[in-house]
């Protein structure tokens, strides 16, 4: 399956803090999930992908070409959210159609007001009048109104109610319907991305922890719970513990746990939070 973004490699150095070594991909047909606590070095990624910063080191690549070597139209397959919209306020939806259709060479009016009406979006009220979610969804419309191939979204459904979530969630599932289409979407909530991802990528203080099919994940890993001697007696298999009034609980490999052991189900969340703050067994 080819790739519609491969990053190898990737570093970028800021005071205080350095993305180093971030490797993942995301693969044509699919929708990746980007994990991580604030600071995690999610947002630099996606920006490393949008041409919007420079890595220090190694190498990005969409649609097979490094993104300094993108051509205008191939820049137009990519669709960007990213957080708080940086629509000009004092835009409404034809003016904003006005303003596209000059930047992006395959710019669709139909399809932005179609979009626009599905979500029930006035023409003619400006973006300074649009509620957070409304913003989004002007965003979101944007993005998937100049023939992108490739959607990289940054939170594009923070702060939203679950209605207005699942309509977004809805739209991105259509969107995936095209067997060449791609969405690297990041998020902090997780129940979105276990409805929508068939990849999670961890990063965690600026390294990738794990890239993974995310139905793997759940084969791959499992939760104990039991005193201090049991979760210490499981050795190789405990991949990181905790340690809490009542007991201990411990992330646990299935695979090199022993068959009889009582594991619970390790959702994403559960997952990134072990490999936070969890600890090692000496």
């Amino acid at each position: 399956m080819a790739d519609n973004v491969r990053i190898c490699g990737l570093n970028k150095n800021f005071k205080g803090f350095t993305l180093e070594n971030v490797t993942f991909d995301v693969p044509k047909g699919s929708v990746v999930g980007l994990i991580g606590e604030n600071g995690a070095g999610k947002s630099t990624t996606i920006k490393s992908i949008l041409g919007l910063v420079n890595p220090s080191g190694g190498r990005v690549e969409v649609f097979g070409k490094e993104v300094s070597s993108l051509t205008a139209e191939e820049k137009g397959a990519i669709g960007a959210v990213l957080g708080e919209t940086c629509l000009p306020e004092n835009l409404n939806l034809k003016d904003i159609d006005g303003v596209m259709k000059h930047i992006f060479p395959r710019w669709d009016t139909n399809k932005f007001f179609s979009y626009a009406a599905r979500f029930s979006l006035p023409r003619d009220k400006k973006v300074r009048e649009f509620s957070r979610g409304m913003r989004q969804k002007v965003s979101l419309s944007v993005a998937l109104s100049h023939g992108a191939k490739l959607l990289v979204l940054d939170e594009p459904t923070a702060g939203l109610d679950p209605v207005a979530r699942d309509e977004i969630l809805d739209l991105l599932y259509d969107f995936m319907q095209d067997e060449e289409h791609s969405i690297l979407i990041s998020s902090h909530i997780v129940s979105d991305l276990e409805k929508l991802c068939d990849y999670i990528a961890f990063l965690h203080g600026g390294r990738t922890m794990f890239f993974e099919e995310k139905d793997r994940l759940e084969e791959k890993y499992g939760i104990f719970r039991g005193s201090a001697e049991e979760v210490k007696a499981l050795g190789q298999a405990a991949v990181r513990y905790t340690r809490g009034e009542y007991g201990w609980s411990a992330l646990v490999l299935r695979e090199k746990a022993p068959r009889e052991l009582p594991l619970e189900r390790a959702g994403i969340e559960d997952i990134m939070l072990y490999f936070v703050r969890g600890e090692k067994l000496c």
